[in-house]
């Protein structure tokens, strides 16, 4: 409870952003992306979660250096937007105790 007030906060224009940061890889949570057991551990990236009727728009999904995917069973098309973020960052992050 309370964590917004414990993280920095940037709310910007999206895609100047990411002109700004040409090292950063930009990775993007779509229903036709490569499944996210393959996509390893990331060090240091930049992550696009869209919402769940609309998904990330097609600019910006333009920039992008890979598109994932949650695996999924059944026919549910998607899943809420901070429950995909946390399933993706879990598989994406690397463990607390490697992070310098």
């Amino acid at each position: 409870m309370g964590s917004i007030a414990r993280v920095q906060l940037l709310y910007t224009p999206l895609e100047p952003f990411i002109a700004a940061h040409p090292g950063l890889r930009l990775y993007a949570a779509t229903l036709g992306g490569q499944p996210l057991a393959g996509a390893g551990k990331l060090k240091e990236a930049m992550l696009v979660i869209g919402n769940e009727s609309k998904g990330v728009s097609p600019a910006i999904l333009a920039l992008t250096h890979q598109q994932l995917t949650i695996p999924r069973l059944g026919s549910a098309e998607s899943l809420n937007a901070a429950v995909a973020t946390g399933i993706l960052l879990s598989h994406l992050t690397p463990p607390s105790d490697v992070l310098v």
